[in-house]
């Protein structure tokens, strides 16, 4: 029970020194619903699993308060195995020491509760009191042995201190509990209380504590008294086991070692109940060291987690931030927290092994030949009966969770099904598990046709790589950092396909998914030729379609900066249409446009194909002639001589407009390439 190792009992200290203390392919959606948090995968393209190491909200305390703290309780527990060097000493560390210990955990407590304002502050101050009793209980006890020297009287003030230990630290570990979200919770939360500590009662009920009911010529307050200390140290150990599985997860260390305080406190009043160790104890032997060590951790507790500079505990601050939000369905799991699937397994299944302790205790009884306590059976029937309510709570809470998955799984399908955009889950290994029907519009391929087949596959070559590289760079940020990502590429298109196009250019918003990726995608393929055209319209003549003075002085840069940039071989030639001016104003301008589109074409089909042939506007064009780099100077300047010379005379050659012949001339200026010579304007 408390750090006074039920020593208070009805048996007072004089005499005897003591007494009692898969899923498979799926076809559609599913959207999941889930009380806990949920374990997050994500995988790329190519069915590499990529998986991200969980992000730590907050670091470990400093490693001085652990090491003080062990040295401490180390320092008591040698000094108790050694007896303390004389047995005044050791009556003196067995009382006041403990009554120093469990002030020193109250104070802390107390003081935690004063400084830092939150949910589990009522918590602390539960236990700085129950600390507290179990300081003024030891030191009444000391009072009578090291002051007076004179045996304990009992009952006593002292077992009244005691007493009030147990119930302000199981108001405090409740308050520590995982709240219920609902009433059926709350319930669930007693009955799994009362599961866990009706069978321990029967148990050792039916090992012990049916002989000490029948006082053995105690007295009925002392009988009482004997009684009371190991029920108050069952509801405590219960609680204790009821919150190992159901505490919240805010503060979780702080709150773990306040449980491991508590439960080590109730191990030393067990081991003290036992009648073998009761008859041999005296105050300051080894089982001391282990209640000094329980109000040690409980002095500690408060404070193990580390502070933010707002405030908050490091795992608390999450929580404050966070709203409350129904539980998390399928298609948002990335941002569900991780779970242990171990904790949530033993935690499912405490009520049945709390029933089948309960069956040991009464098994126990009937197999050594004695008949079953009233006391037993009683318990043992509003076990059972609490098993049954309670599984009848969660099997309605399970069918209206059912309805309720059932309702938002329609209402989904009803949105994937008629949007417009494909809907794709792809698993860990690649393989699409769902395809929405609106594939057959926008791919021109069946839904049931790319169930089943592999993503990659479907991306076109030159694609794949830079996919596989955005997913995998995806997965590797934090999902809170960046929930989604944008990917775009060539799709392969199927022959049901309008207009027969190969490839088609799609966009998908990417988002994490448990099991997989999710991919929501829409043909872009229109966008995509409208941006090429209006690029491409940027950057050419409009008339004749050759490119502009802005794209020709960008390639004549690039020429000039690359390895060929001294290659006098390279050249620029500046050709103007003479007489153009007239034709315009004889004939007009539309037999002007014509003839400039036909000098156009004769220009682009005079040079290579590495060379660029531009206009510049009006009756200016340009031509780019990049050089072999052949190392004979004078042979490369004649072979750009010659060129130009062709282009003059195939530019001059008559022009065929509305059946006339129109005659114009050709002047062609040449420059060379030179160290140090820029683009012109």
């Amino acid at each position: 029970m408390d750090d006074a190792r039920d020593r208070h009992s009805a048996i007072p200290r004089g005499d005897t020194s003591g007494s009692m203390g898969a899923p498979g392919a799926v076809r559609a959606p599913v959207t999941t619903m889930s009380r806990g948090g949920r374990e997050e995968r994500a995988v790329s393209a190519t069915g590499a699993v990529l998986t991200r190491p969980p992000v730590q909200a907050g670091g470990a305390p400093g490693v001085v308060p652990q090491v003080v703290l062990a040295v401490v309780c180390g320092g008591y527990a040698v000094g108790a195995a050694l007896g303390w060097g004389s047995p005044e000493l050791a009556l003196f560390m067995g009382d006041f020491g403990l009554s120093v210990a469990a002030f020193a955990a109250a104070v802390s407590c107390f003081l935690y509760s004063r400084r830092h304002h939150g949910r589990f502050r009522p918590a602390w101050l539960l236990f700085a009191a129950s600390s507290a009793m179990a300081g003024i209980g030891n030191g009444v006890w000391g009072w009578y042995e090291v002051v007076l020297r004179e045996p304990v009287p009992s009952p006593s003030l002292a077992d009244f201190c005691f007493l009030l230990f147990a119930p302000p630290a199981i108001v405090g570990l409740l308050v520590l509990a995982k709240r219920p979200v609902t009433k059926a919770g709350w319930v669930c939360l007693g009955l799994d209380a009362w599961l866990i500590g009706g069978s321990l009662l029967t148990l050792s009920w039916s090992l012990a504590l049916a002989h000490t009911a029948h006082f053995q010529g105690q007295s009925v307050p002392q009988g009482a008294l004997a009684l009371a200390y190991p029920l108050l140290d069952i509801v405590l150990v219960s609680m204790v086991l009821a919150l190992h599985f159901k505490r919240s997860s805010a503060h979780r260390s702080a709150i773990n070692t306040a449980i491991a305080a508590l439960a080590l406190t109730v191990l030393c009043d067990a081991l003290f109940s036992s009648p073998l160790l009761r008859e041999h104890y005296r105050s300051g032997q080894i089982l001391d060291a282990g209640w000094f060590a329980g109000s040690m951790l409980l002095t500690y507790a408060p404070w193990v987690a580390r502070r933010l500079p707002g405030g908050d505990t490091a795992a608390a601050a999450p929580e404050r931030a966070a709203p409350r939000t129904p539980p998390a369905t399928g298609t948002s799991a990335a941002t569900a927290a991780a779970t242990r699937p171990i904790a949530g397994s033993l935690a499912a299944l405490t009520p049945y092994l709390a029933a089948a302790v309960c069956t040991l205790g009464i098994l126990y009884n009937v197999l050594d030949g004695r008949r079953i306590d009233r006391v037993v059976l009683f318990t043992g029937c509003t076990v059972v009966l609490a098993l049954v309510v309670r599984q009848g709570i969660m099997l309605l809470d399970n069918i209206t969770l059912t309805q309720e998955l059932a309702q938002k799984e329609n209402h989904f399908r009803s949105l994937v099904q008629g949007s417009s955009d494909v809907i794709m889950i792809a698993a860990p290994t690649g393989i699409l598990r769902y395809v929405s029907p609106a594939a057959a519009g926008v791919y021109g391929r069946d839904a049931e046709e790319l169930v089943g087949s592999e993503l990659a596959s479907l991306i076109h070559p030159e694609d794949l790589g830079r996919v596989v590289h955005e997913v995998r760079r995806f997965l590797a940020a934090r999902p809170e950092d960046e929930p989604t990502t944008r990917i775009e590429c060539r799709f392969r298109a199927g022959e049901h396909r309008a207009g027969g196009e190969k490839w088609l250019n799609v966009e998908s918003t990417v988002n994490r998914h448990h099991g997989g990726l999710i991919f929501n995608s829409r043909d872009v393929t229109e966008r995509v030729r409208l941006q090429a055209q209006l690029q491409h319209n940027a950057s050419h003549d409009a008339l004749t379609d050759l490119p502009n003075r802005a794209l020709f002085t960008e390639r004549v840069s690039q020429a000039l900066t690359g390895r060929r940039a001294t290659d006098p071989g390279t050249a620029v030639l500046y050709i103007d249409l003479d007489g153009f001016k007239q034709v315009n104003d004889t004939i007009g301008h539309q037999a002007g446009d014509e003839l400039l589109i036909q000098a156009a074409r004769r220009l682009a089909e005079s040079v290579r194909a590495g060379d660029t042939a531009a206009r510049l506007g009006g009756d200016e064009f340009a031509a780019l002639i990049m050089g072999d780099g052949s190392r004979d100077h004078a042979a490369r300047e004649h072979r750009i001589l010659e060129v130009a010379d062709r282009l003059r005379i195939r530019l001059s050659d008559p022009y065929k407009i509305d059946g006339r012949d129109v005659r114009v001339a050709a002047s062609i200026g040449v420059a060379f390439a030179e160290p140090g010579i820029t683009p012109g304007p």
